[in-house]
């Protein structure tokens, strides 16, 4: 495994809602072995980053996403070229200026992407019916953009790793025995009618999606493929998983996708394993 210093650590290098980054202590004690990864909901990568497998096959349904892990892995030096001059330029009307281009090179969308994920509200990822960002600036005094030493980290961990735009039904291609460890981390099924955020694109994540999941969950188990799942801690999610299949383990967690500080506070999640 290569060998970092302590600030060089792979780590994510976007900010991303419901990452894993402060869960994954509570994480560790269920991690299997194994010889192959998969992260079919791969959103801001944190397992992945800390794990850093030999193996892995990484996805998601968000096609700029995809582009901007590959530019990441394959052209990091490009890549921030272009951040340091978003970091250079950047104050309200050159937010709303970038974030109505379409840039035509994958390097050009791939820092646009980053350059918004830093300095759009919260870092939330959120596309309107015609799959526009539309997400407002956010608060920042002193947004970090250009971060050579993260991203080139980041890079190094993606070298020789799979990476597919693809929905997470997919997986059912790819992860085959009880070799491979699959780490589902979806939108979360609301725990309330007002805390709704279930689509970080345009494509819904509802209570069919949830559904067609667990199905998929259930075949991998068959195969004796090893699945680790996130999801809210409610009736529906523990209903629906609640067969011998699975075991349910409850974590601790805080949500921060809230315009109001004081509602974010602590919650439970469930941790749902297959093993």
């Amino acid at each position: 495994m290569t060998t970092y210093s302590r600030t060089q650590l792979p780590r994510p290098f976007l900010k991303w809602a419901g990452g894993k980054s402060k869960l994954i202590s509570q994480y560790l004690p269920y991690i299997p072995k194994f010889n192959n990864y998969f992260e079919p909901f791969l959103g801001g990568g944190a397992l992945f980053f800390y794990l850093q497998p030999k193996k892995a096959f990484l996805s998601d349904i968000n096609e700029e996403l995809i582009n901007v892990y590959c530019c990441v892995r394959d052209r990091p030096e490009e890549l921030l070229t272009h951040l340091k001059t978003h970091q250079a330029q950047h104050d309200r009307h050159y937010y709303y200026q970038i974030r109505a281009t379409s840039p035509q090179t994958n390097i050009a969308r791939a820092a646009r992407f980053i350059y918004l994920n830093k300095t759009c509200f919260n870092g939330l990822y959120r596309e309107n019916s015609q799959g526009k960002f539309n997400v407002p600036i956010g608060r920042y005094k002193n947004p970090k953009i250009y971060q050579p030493e993260l991203l080139f980290a980041a890079s190094k961990a993606l070298q020789n790793q799979q990476i597919k735009h693809c929905s997470f039904e997919n997986i059912l291609t790819h992860a085959q025995t009880s070799n491979d460890f699959v780490y589902f981390d979806p939108p979360y099924y609301p725990l309330s009618s007002t805390s709704s955020f279930t689509n970080y694109s345009r494509h819904s994540f509802a209570q069919a999606e949830q559904i067609k999941l667990q199905q998929i969950c259930q075949q991998l188990t068959q195969r004796g493929v090893k699945v680790m799942l996130s999801n809210s801690d409610c009736d529906f999610i523990r209903q629906l998983y609640s067969n011998s299949q699975f075991k349910l383990i409850e974590i601790s967690a805080g949500r921060a996708i809230n315009s109001k500080a004081q509602r974010r506070g602590k919650i439970t999640e469930l941790l749902i394993i297959s093993y």
